[in-house]
């Protein structure tokens, strides 16, 4: 094998520099810096899959929208299949725009209108460490949608109606920590594209900005700082550690909050926590949501629900609702079960669940299944006796919620 001349040698350091400088700056510092921010924006959540052979961001997982199905991007730099042939350029436009590489307009799933906020410094720390992943070949068809939904050019009257460019500015008259959580939850962590109410297009409602919002039969809650249905009783502390852990002394995360503790904020640093905190006990968002008058404890569906808590649920929620911290969640005065809507908990009983699993918190019991032992009426009424015990006050279920919702859960 012939030697490398010292030209040679400069001529490869030469191509290896430019090819780090397409990448970003490509240094470790900033690597790794990318690395932590896509995890805090949750990449993996839409572009790695769950199959046991699947790859690191290599796409495939189904996105389920009213409209029909979109499929995450491979975003390897793979350039048959991935994004090998974008520059920095079309992944700033993408993140900031919504618009790909080549032009295409890409649909609100990938939450751009929150990243619009996230800064081209951040951006490009992100792109960077994209760079250094393995390529994947893996050809996706993310535009699944029926006609004429699968028609991107109808996303520029899309985009006019539900987006506003921008990168996030700082309120002045607040401190850097709260604009730090203000960046998380409003840009990076996008945490308004589960927690927001849709409008019959699909865009976020704004003026409703983290009032709860119903996300592929799961309700991701209210958390405004109301005090009903919102996070207004939790303290900075509770919130934190619900973050890191997935659970705190009112409740313990499952479904895809317990999948974004999984992937994203059980990895965020302590700072970063606390920021998300912080400006979450002082949004200036609350929903406004005040408890109703609770169903009356002698009405029909109360008494009959009481009995079926009693023999069903008891055992590991307690007579009293109290549940066991760190095991099993508790039901009483809990916002989550005063939530306007009950899928999720129409959801969990016909099913059953099992919460999250983090280093700190390695036991994840398992909520298990009643949807062959308990009729519509029987969910219904355990379910209006829990909404509305122990300090709970929230409208009653019917049996054709849940009737609806178990032929749903069967498609």
């Amino acid at each position: 094998m012939k030697k490398l001349t010292s030209f040679s040698l400069g001529l490869l350091a030469m191509s290896i520099s430019g090819l780090a400088h397409a990448a970003g700056d490509g240094s470790f510092e900033q690597v790794e810096r990318g690395r932590y921010l896509a995890t805090v924006g949750d990449c993996a959540a839409c572009h790695t899959a769950s199959t046991p052979d699947a790859k690191p961001f290599a796409g495939g997982v189904p996105i389920e929208t009213p409209f029909g199905r979109l499929v995450g991007a491979n975003i390897t730099p793979d350039v048959q299949t991935g994004i090998g042939k974008w520059s920095f350029d079309d992944f700033q436009r993408a993140m900031s725009e919504g618009i790909g590489h080549g032009g295409k307009r890409l649909y609100g799933a990938m939450p751009f209108t929150a990243y619009t906020k996230v800064t081209r410094e951040d951006n490009a720390a992100i792109w960077a460490y994209l760079q250094t992943l393995q390529p994947v070949h893996n050809e996706i068809e993310t535009n699944q949608l029926p006609f004429p939904f699968n028609v991107r050019t109808s996303l520029m009257g899309w985009n006019w109606l539900n987006f506003s460019k921008g990168e996030f500015k700082p309120q002045m008259d607040k401190s850097a920590q709260w604009n730090r959580g203000a960046y998380i939850v409003e840009g990076l962590g996008h945490c308004g594209t589960c927690h927001t109410p849709k409008n019959m297009l699909g865009g976020d409602k704004d003026s409703e900005f983290l009032q709860g919002a119903v996300i592929e039969n799961w309700v991701a809650p209210d958390i405004t700082s109301n005090k009903h249905t919102g996070v207004g009783n939790w303290t900075q502390e509770d919130l934190m550690q619900y973050l890191k852990t997935g659970s705190n002394r009112f409740d313990i995360a499952s479904g895809p909050m317990a999948e974004e503790v999984t992937n994203s904020s059980r990895h965020w640093t302590d700072a970063d926590l606390e920021a998300v905190a912080v400006y979450l006990k002082d949004s200036g968002h609350d929903s406004g949501n005040n408890a109703p008058a609770p169903v009356k404890a002698d009405d029909k569906a109360m008494i009959a629900g009481k009995n079926i808590y009693a023999d069903r649920c008891s055992a590991c929620h307690t007579p009293g609702g109290m549940g066991q911290e760190g095991l099993f969640p508790r039901l009483a005065d809990s916002p989550l079960i005063n939530q306007t809507n009950a899928t999720s908990l129409i959801r969990v009983v016909l099913t059953g669940s099992r919460p999250v699993a983090t280093d700190s918190k390695p036991t994840a019991p398992s909520m298990p299944s009643f949807d062959a032992n308990m009729s519509d009426a029987d969910v219904a009424n355990v379910l209006t006796y829990i909404r509305n015990s122990w300090g709970n006050a929230a409208a009653p279920v019917s049996a054709s919620d849940v009737k609806d919702l178990r032929a749903e859960l069967k498609k």
